[in-house]
């Protein structure tokens, strides 16, 4: 059996298809067989006023589409606009390696993927913003 394993701490919520489901009072696993289902911990979500750095705002796009909010014609322009820009700041291997997975991602339409391959871009736009503050 294969699929997604979520691993849920007592009253986590997660976004799945666009429904939201919250755990009980234990923690619990969630398997999730399904193909190219829409998934999103809530706790990791970017609220709209917390997208204000690129990496951010390119995140929240792909957290829309898997919400429901935006569809993915749309979404996948932007985030492909997105990705193109942080190409040109984030110029290290290990961001063009995930920026290269985000792309690759996009073009398949697996947004959790993507969503994933930037988030990991976060901590390093968080040194260069406080490095080069605006």
């Amino acid at each position: 059996m294969s699929g997604l394993v979520l691993k849920l701490n007592p009253q986590e919520r997660v976004l799945i298809n666009g429904a939201v489901i919250e755990n009980g009072d234990r923690r619990s696993r969630v398997s999730i067989l399904t193909p190219n289902t829409n998934i999103l911990r809530l706790r990791d979500a970017i609220r709209p006023d917390d997208a204000n750095t690129p990496v951010k705002r390119v995140c929240y796009i792909a957290q829309l589409v898997l919400s429901g909010d935006v569809s993915i014609p749309d979404a996948t322009h932007q985030i492909m606009q997105g990705i193109e820009s942080l190409s040109q700041v984030l110029r290290d291997d290990d961001s063009r390696a995930h920026l290269t997975t985000a792309t690759n991602a996009a073009h398949h339409q697996d947004f959790y993927r993507v969503l994933k391959s930037l988030r990991a871009l976060l901590p390093r736009e968080a040194r260069l913003m406080q490095a080069y503050p605006i």
